[in-house]
């Protein structure tokens, strides 16, 4: 509908229109148990809202439903066939002091927009959440969608008898309505109610604050009545705790919204969502079976990271979604930051290195990269702009501030900017201000060349030696891609590495220099011995893509495993990975490397990260008459790994799951079989229920595990993720038929929910089945724009990516070519989609041809 996407230039003329004094929503969600079998559709919603405006200007409120069964502005009943037009109810000859009230019948979801209803297929319980942003309150309740018209709101909801609810303030029941406080001026994006039979632990955090005050903040932590018996609360309120005292020691700002409680919910279609006293997450986080230390550390980062959102994101507020990064990119840094100097989690950066900045890199090299302040023009734009450069980049850019400025100044400017903005809505001017203020450096200059403009530099040692083997001159190289040719100012650390008598290879020299421009001398390093390896960005300081001399390259291949420091290996695999995207590396070289060092990575984030990058340098990157013997290889390798794991360790964990991703012989599909039927044994590995999940998708996929055993295998795990893992791997079956099936719930049929269309997706695209999903190819481009239209927009960019037809080489490609050229009109967020889609088909091509060439 043309008045459900909201435009940056609407919104700033609504705001200079109009402010908002509060809000009094009332939700009735006793429909949502439904009655006599028939599954809810409506729930009713009752939304009064006290404005200011100019008298006689006319404006809108947003609302996305059904119907509307009354409407009054300032006592005057208005037509809803007239003024709703099924998103937006217009607003005209508005008085200085305004009361609008809405009566409509809103939708529950099934994509995880608006108010999302699940119904446990355990034991029949209904559940209930919400989740807004960038723009679905207007789902739930009649509202002024855009971040900068902030409000307090008081929140009464009716719900089935013997269910708890839930929102951003306390809430008590009283004559049957659950009744909460008033909360404090606040975006509606983050306004949040959870409904129904949850399991419910509770804490307190406690603490004296400098000016003597003692604060107390009541924790909470839930999930399904199905998940309870596999929820750690303990683990995650100790996690909570420690962020709690990190941030109220650095930001001397006071949590401000009373409670914390923390959701895990079902089919979630995002991480998490940083609603202030309700914080959501995907019940994922709930681990129902072994997993390793990354799994734990990853839940903790996420916990700080929204945690961090109560300051960057709720108190002050980016003013419209251009300075989505003002929130994201701070609470991605500041999660990895506190997650590392207040929890076990102490190798945080290594993960961030390894795995959070792949993220931005490959975004940052598509065709729509964009600067980390983006030119969001309206709500689809702020959607897509949820991205590695956003999040991922911009905590890299932040990092390498804190290194440019110092970190007194960085935390001293975030007080003030607290202090300075509670409540309110900033742009990136006012962050800069402040940061000026304590650092006295100019954030200008910094600021256009890391915030305003897209793209990855590349620094590259030079060394020269003396007659005597030593430094004569170690230069710094940077390059930048013809598209984006912004040199960058980049604070680095350069590293000189030697192996010592014992065969280590350990760091004996180290400098740090401010890079800037085409070439720069780091002349703190001249007169050092001969090195073996230059390690460029040591320590990760700054943001770029490393490239290594040919001493240091052939160095890492063969003496990678040496690297002593955890992090300086990070960076190197990190370095060669990118190296292989680029069509620099031969995919075959990359998955060589792995197969001789992953088996010594003692950091199992990184190990994990590894076998992510050698199954994706084998499916996508490597030259098709190359993949069988590589993909050999490589299952030789993991089961060789695997059986020299220590017994019940993470790492024996990490390499069965590998092994079962990359098993194809008969030999290897036989194993996992007896793995599940306990025929099978590896001393110290338990087979369990996920476990059991991850060895039945690659039997699926092969044709050993037909219809009958997963329907087996669902029977054993009745339970909402049972039947994810089931739904995947049905869709996964090598058969024509079952590929025609999966493609019809997905593209034909709105019936499934995100959960269910996420899986199978997952199952539908198998780099095996190349020729079963080739008739596909054609089918998608041709639906694509339908499903853009009708369905929602997160169901919509599920489709669009997780259909495209990665696997079938230079025809998708060429199809894609002709579906951009013939589409110029078509949403720009659609286009955007199948541009980055298409820009990593052509960059996989370049790898293979590579790889052809080794």
């Amino acid at each position: 509908m043309p008045g459900e996407n909201l435009s940056r230039d609407e919104a700033r003329e609504r705001a200079a229109l109009l402010s908002v004094d509060g809000y009094e929503v009332f939700l009735d969600l006793r429909s949502a148990v439904g009655e006599g079998g028939q599954e809810p559709r409506t729930f009713r919603s009752v939304t009064t809202i006290r404005f200011r405006a100019e008298p006689g200007a006319a404006s809108f409120a947003d609302l996305i439903a059904p119907s509307v069964t009354a409407l009054s502005l300032n006592g005057k009943d208005l037509d809803p066939a007239e003024a709703f037009d099924g998103t937006r109810i217009t607003l005209e000859d508005l008085a200085e002091e305004n009361e609008l009230v809405v009566d409509a019948q809103c939708a529950y979801s099934r994509t995880g927009e608006g108010m999302h209803r699940f119904v446990d297929p355990e034991d029949g319980e209904v559940y209930l959440y919400t989740q807004y942003e960038p723009a679905d309150a207007r789902r739930v309740f009649t509202n002024f969608e855009q971040p900068d018209l902030k409000a307090p709101y008081r929140f009464e909801v009716r719900a089935p008898e013997g269910w708890t609810v839930w929102s951003n303030g306390v809430g008590e029941l009283s004559d049957g309505v659950w009744k909460f406080a008033e909360t404090k001026p606040i975006s509606t994006y983050i306004t949040a109610i959870a409904a129904g039979p949850y399991h419910y632990v509770t804490d307190s955090y406690e603490r004296v604050l400098a000016d003597g005050t003692r604060l107390e903040i009541p924790l909470g932590a839930m999930c399904r009545k199905g998940l309870a018996p596999h929820f750690d609360a303990d683990d995650i309120f100790l996690v909570t705790k420690q962020g709690l005292d990190f941030f109220h020691d650095n930001f001397d700002y006071p949590y401000p919204f009373g409670k914390y409680d923390q959701a895990f919910v079902p089919e979630y279609n995002l991480g998490a969502m940083e609603n202030p006293g309700l914080v959501t997450f995907r019940e994922e986080f709930v681990f129902r079976g072994k997993v390793t230390q990354a799994s734990y550390e990853r839940r903790a980062n996420v916990i700080l990271h929204e945690m961090a959102h109560m300051w960057f994101g709720d108190l002050v507020t980016m003013r419209w979604w251009d300075d989505l990064w003002l929130k994201e990119s701070f609470a991605d840094f500041m999660g990895s930051f506190s997650m590392v100097e207040a929890t076990r989690f102490t190798n945080g950066w290594i993960t961030f290195a390894n795995n959070r900045k792949s993220w931005a890199y490959r975004a940052d090299q598509l065709p729509s990269t964009h600067p980390i302040t983006a030119d969001i023009r309206d709500l689809e734009d702020a959607k897509l702009n949820f991205d590695g450069i956003t999040y991922a980049k911009g905590a890299s850019v932040l990092k390498q501030l804190v290194a440019y400025a110092g970190r007194d100044a960085f935390l001293e400017g975030a007080r003030r900017y607290f202090k300075r903005h509670a409540y309110g809505n900033t742009v990136l001017g006012d962050l800069l201000s402040v940061l000026e203020e304590t650092s006295g450096r100019d954030m200008s200059s910094w600021s256009r060349s890391w915030l305003q403009t897209a793209g990855v530099n590349s620094l590259t040692p030079q060394v020269i030696l003396n007659a005597e083997g030593r430094i004569t001159e170690l230069s710094v190289l940077q390059e930048a891609p013809e598209s984006h040719p912004e040199l960058r100012p980049h604070r680095v650390a350069v590293g000189l590495y030697r192996r010592t008598p014992g065969g280590d290879l350990e760091r004996y020299a180290r400098a740090e220099a401010d890079v800037d421009g085409p070439r720069t001398v780091v002349a703190e390093l001249a007169g050092e011995a001969a090195p073996e390896l230059v390690l460029v960005n040591d320590d990760d300081l700054t943001y770029c893509k490393i490239r290594f001399d040919e001493t240091s390259l052939e160095t890492l291949r063969e003496h990678l495993g040496d690297l002593t420091d955890p992090l300086a290996r990070a960076l190197c695999w990190s370095a060669l990975w990118n190296l292989t995207r680029d069509a620099l590396m031969p995919a075959r070289d990359f998955i060589g490397l792995v197969l001789r060092f992953a088996g010594r990575e003692s950091d199992i984030g990184v190990l994990q990260m590894l076998h992510t990058w050698a199954n994706a340098a084998l499916t996508q990157y490597a030259a098709p008459d190359w993949r069988e013997e590589g993909g050999r290889a490589l299952a030789e390798g993991a089961l060789r790994e695997l059986r020299l794991a220590e017994p019940g360790s993470q790492h024996q964990l990490t390499w069965a799951r590998f092994f079962a991703a990359v098993a194809t012989s008969a030999a290897d599909l036989q194993l996992l079989e007896g793995l599940l039927a306990g025929t099978a044994r590896i001393d110290g590995l338990e087979v369990d229920q996920e476990l059991r999940w991850a060895l039945l998708g690659p039997l699926a996929a092969h044709g050993a595990a037909d219809e009958e055993a997963l329907a087996a295998e669902l029977a054993r795990d009745d339970t909402a993720s049972g039947k994810r893992h089931q739904v995947r791997c049905l869709a996964a079956r090598p058969s024509a038929a079952v590929k025609a099936q999966a493609w019809a719930a997905v593209v034909e049929s709105d019936a499934l929910s995100n959960a269910l269309v996420e899986a199978t997706i997952a199952g539908f695209a198998q780099p095996s089945q190349r020729e079963l999903t080739a008739p596909y190819v054609s089918r998608y481009f041709e639906a694509i724009e339908r499903v853009w239209a009708e369905r929602s927009i997160q169901i919509g960019m599920d489709v669009v990516r997780g259909l495209f037809p990665h696997f079938q080489g230079a025809e998708a490609l060429a199809a894609a070519d002709a579906w951009l050229a013939a589409h110029e009109s078509a949403a720009p967020a659609l286009r955007r989609l199948v541009l980055e889609a298409r820009d990593d088909l052509a960059r996989s091509l370049r790898a293979q041809a590579c790889d052809a060439g080794a």
